[in-house]
């Protein structure tokens, strides 16, 4: 125990404004294994992370405020008396974590056991009681509170709660539940909180306080106790039978970060990433369970289950947060033919005359390592598969190629790396540097070139990491025309430590293109730019906390192959004339515009007949949006979303989305009018 410093029980009995019962709740105490376990990772992570960060009180400080961010982020448990006594540990947190001595944040943790009993005590007795809520009243909930004050008294805490449960019954009742059965719902909801409360134990506070800690050097560093770990295994293993999503904890919320492709959660159309879970119930008819606040590995548990066997996601849209909406997904084992490269064909009119434009759609840089490793001359690799429709693309007469990187969030670095190889004759593509400074070059040595004709990427916000490497070689090289929105700028390397118990996944590298710029943060910027549905703020590295920053290398000596300097403006200047007036890009800036009002609004009515009129409003102008880029386009218009989503799918149940075949056909534009205006630069330099 840190000297002159002794936390008792006595010392958390507050002022009696704030009163709480703590029956039936043990007080959680750190072990010794959860003390040496803090202490090995602080020297893993002093020794091998690649950001040194100094374990000092301005940590200790910044480390206090993220926790109890994490433990109540929407202000609705702890009060401020508690917040006052926490100071004291403000410069305490440091020391405390280099000498194994938990105490403090076990001390916190406790309290919010406390706290969080009190208010669902207090809920089930609201809903208990036969008092009518008043659903006419004109008011709302203010849906982000993270810098709000802290609770004062009581009475403001009681307040803040009726709201909450008035909000969560308001969903319920749109969700065509009667009053009572809302009510009942609710009760059972948090009922089974409080039960899930009294099962905490001391490896769960432990897991939580690392993980804080760890985040504290970058947002891909963190702990995994043994039973975290198991769950980590599974996760990456190609067998897993689930929905295909990747998920994280986000505050109280269970977030969507990507959906895998070809998965059953991209099948359904109806999830995107920064989508939130917020209750699971199994198959048809099974109850949804509220898993707000729960830890991730317990929701992604109740998500898991056999191959064929149906689960109901409740989930917040992220482009509309006082909706509710229900999403049911068939399990099933994420196919790895179905994850493959792929080829087509689009015809596009250029200057009055049809071209063939090839398009190669890479969902993911993946091998089959245990192929290789067992001498298997027929291994399945992106680069195999790649080249393979490229050489049959070219047989079948294209005039330019597009590899299609969207949503693609990484994989393999060696597939990135033997990719570039297969459009350029050799040279560097991609830089990586450890902690040490020191820096490592990758490079392609092989003379083979699969593919020299006029080349395009397509990439968006969730093309991540390997996806990253590719598009900015293409780029550095000027071997293609990148094309789209700026990328995630996932730009480090994570390694898996294990420990005495458990692991440290940490980062120990970072991502440097050949031109020496970092891919980490900024990601890549596009030749050409495109309109983008995802949100920069909510999707991407620089929307999570303490990411570490954009910054540059050496430059590694590489050839360019044609300068795009003297056609770039003319390329944007002829891509915006033809976009001004397409019905697919007016769609898309329109929803963007409109995107962009909604997350302003951080209130949700807790007024009946308001908050249907919301939801309706929403829906209404969805409907009319899409019907107006329909006319326009001379297709006949839909009655309902849901028939829009049938219409909206290729062959292989997959959302097809127009936009999305938009911005596919204005790429080959793109790519087409690159090969006129180069060719007549050849001409006048001739």
């Amino acid at each position: 125990m840190l000297k002159g410093f002794r936390i008792t029980l006595a010392a958390c009995l507050l002022s009696p404004a704030v009163s709480f019962a703590v029956a039936d709740l043990t007080t959680l105490l750190p072990d010794d294994t959860h003390k040496s376990t803090i202490k090995e990772i602080v020297r893993s992570l002093n020794s091998s992370h690649y950001n040194k960060v100094s374990i000092d009180d301005s940590l200790s400080s910044n480390l206090l405020d993220k926790y109890l961010d994490e433990l109540d982020p929407s202000r609705s448990l702890f009060y401020q008396v508690d917040i006052d006594e926490f100071q004291a540990y403000r410069l305490l947190l440091d020391d405390a974590i280099k000498s194994g001595d938990l105490e403090i944040p076990f001390h916190i943790f406790n309290r919010l056991q406390v706290r969080t009993k009190d208010r669902l005590t207090h809920a089930i007795n609201r809903l208990e009681d036969a008092t009518p809520f008043n659903l006419t009243l004109d008011e709302f909930l203010d849906t982000n509170r993270e810098d709000d004050p802290w609770v004062a008294t009581e009475a403001e805490m009681n307040d803040l709660w009726r709201k909450r449960v008035k909000s969560a019954l308001l969903n319920l009742i749109l969700a065509d539940k009667t009053e009572a059965q809302a009510r009942e719902a609710l009760i059972k909801r948090y009922k089974n909180q409080l039960a899930r409360l009294t099962q905490t134990k001391s490896e769960d506070v432990f897991q939580r306080f690392a993980n804080t800690f760890t985040k504290y050097f970058d947002p891909h560093t963190s702990y995994f106790s043994p039973r975290t770990s198991e769950n980590f295994k599974i996760n990456m293993s190609l067998s897993l039978e689930g929905i295909g999503a990747v998920l994280q904890s986000e505050n109280e919320f269970t977030k969507i970060v990507r959906l895998v492709p070809a998965g059953p959660a991209d099948k359904t159309g109806q999830l995107k990433a920064a989508d939130v879970i917020v209750g699971v119930g199994q198959g048809q008819e099974g109850d949804i369970e509220d898993v707000v606040g729960w830890r991730l590995d317990d929701v992604v548990d109740k998500i898991r289950g056999p191959k064929g066997s149906l689960v109901r996601l409740e989930i917040i849209p992220s482009d509309d947060k006082s909706a509710r909406r229900i999403v049911p997904i068939e399990r099933n084992t994420v196919k790895l033919e179905e994850q493959a490269a792929q080829k087509r064909i689009i015809d596009v009119v250029h200057n009055d005359r049809i071209y063939k434009i090839g398009v190669v759609d890479i969902p993911a840089f993946y091998i089959d390592f245990s192929a290789l490793q067992r001498g298997d001359k027929n291994y399945k690799s992106t680069t195999r598969d790649v080249e393979k429709l490229v050489t049959e693309l070219t047989q079948e007469g294209i005039h330019g190629l597009i590899i299609d990187l969207r949503n693609n969030g990484g994989g393999s670095l060696r597939e990135a790396n033997e990719l570039v190889g297969l459009f350029i004759d050799r040279g560097p593509t991609v830089q990586i540097r450890d902690p040490n400074g020191r820096v490592d070059i990758l490079g392609d040595f092989n003379p083979k070139v699969a593919y020299n004709g006029p080349l395009g990427v397509v990439v968006n916000r969730l093309s991540a990491s390997a996806s990253e490497i590719f598009a900015g070689a293409i780029q550095d090289y000027q071997r293609g025309i990148v094309m789209g929105s700026q990328t995630f700028g996932k730009g480090t390397v994570q390694t898996l430590l294990p420990l005495n118990h458990g692991q440290l996944k940490f980062t120990n590298a970072k991502f440097y293109r050949i031109s020496g710029e970092s891919t980490q943060n900024k990601g890549i910027i596009p030749d050409i730019s495109f309109p983008s549905l995802y949100d920069n703020d909510e999707v991407g590295e620089s929307s999570l906390q303490r990411a570490l920053p954009w910054d540059t290398v050496q430059e590694a000596r590489h050839g360019v192959y044609r300068s795009l300097s003297p056609i770039k403006q003319t390329l944007e200047r002829n891509h915006m004339a033809r976009i001004e007036n397409q019905p697919d890009f007016n769609y898309m800036r329109e929803q963007i515009a409109r995107l962009a009002e909604m997350r302003k609004d951080e209130s949700i009515p807790l007024n009946y007949q308001k908050l249907q009129e919301k939801r309706d409003q929403t829906d209404k102008w969805q409907l009319e949006a899409e019907n107006k880029r329909r006319l326009a386009k001379g297709l006949a218009p839909v009655s309902s979303l849901t028939e829009l989503e049938d219409l909206n799918k290729d062959h292989t149940g997959r959302p097809l989305t127009p936009e999305s075949e938009a911005i596919l056909h204005e790429s080959g534009m793109v790519l087409l009018d690159y090969v006129a205006l180069t060719g007549q630069l050849n001409a006048a330099n001739n």
